[in-house]
């Protein structure tokens, strides 16, 4: 095991257990300055940009009707496609894969980014906060995102990188990287399964973007993840990380 990582794990081992008793409507739930801040840890696709990608329809073409259904009725809080479909024959995993190829595809060809993102990763650099990226998106997708918009985020792990999220290696390879413990820094994504359990599981603060307010629905408060903020936009993020923690900058 590299260094970094190695390091990174055992920070994940150390790491002190907090839970939170249910998902809050409102912005914040932590309502007092508790822990230091030196990284902010983004999704990509529906956090940082817009979501396009169709993927109920995209799950349905790589399962079929009915097992798509079935195997959503039992995963409320979604689908592990990647994780899925690990155990298909390679002719037929190889065909998954270019279903997802071809539709993440279409979707970089509306790819927009969310608002307030800019405005946010401009208050991370005024306070000299590091960001990166972890997504479950190609590399492709991450350069292009790079280049159209002209943010950088470093490190910025995607899909080959593995294993992704939820796993917390990815993150805890970041931590490392940075030479940070994981509760210095907040994972914010759109999604309980992927970054809400990739940042838990790290021993991270999490916080979840909901902009619809989807999970505030009672399918979801038995889930074993449960974010430590929430919020319906990104350009409440700010006000969150000031009223919540010390903003401490990268040395």
């Amino acid at each position: 095991m590299p260094l970094l990582l190695s390091r990174a794990f055992c920070f994940f081992h150390s790491r002190s257990r907090s839970s939170m008793a249910h998902l809050s409507t409102s912005s914040t739930i932590v309502k007092q300055k508790v822990r230091r801040l030196k990284g902010v840890v983004f999704d990509m696709d529906g956090t940082l940009t817009v979501p396009v990608i169709d993927f109920p329809a995209m799950y349905k073409s790589v399962l079929g009707e009915q097992e798509y259904a079935s195997i959503r009725a039992q995963n409320p809080s979604g689908i592990d496609i990647l994780h899925h479909i690990e155990s298909w024959s390679p002719d037929k995993q190889q065909k998954a894969y270019d279903i997802i190829a071809d539709f993440e595809r279409q979707g970089l060809e509306r790819l927009q980014i969310m608002p307030g993102a800019a405005e946010l990763c401009g208050f991370l650099d005024s306070k000299k906060i590091r960001r990166g990226l972890i997504t479950r998106n190609v590399k492709a997708a991450v350069d292009l995102f790079h280049q159209r918009f002209g943010m950088t985020f470093s490190p910025a792990l995607s899909r080959e990188f593995r294993p992704y999220k939820p796993d917390p290696a990815p993150l805890l390879y970041m931590c490392g990287t940075w030479d940070v413990h994981p509760t210095e820094v907040i994972m914010v994504g759109d999604c309980l399964q992927d970054d809400v359990a990739c940042g838990k599981r790290a021993g991270a603060h999490t916080c979840l973007l909901d902009e619809t307010g989807r999970y505030n629905s009672p399918e979801f408060d038995s889930v074993d993840f449960k974010p430590d903020f929430k919020v319906s936009s990104l350009t409440e993020v700010c006000s969150l990380l000031e009223e919540n923690f010390d903003l401490i900058p990268e040395s």
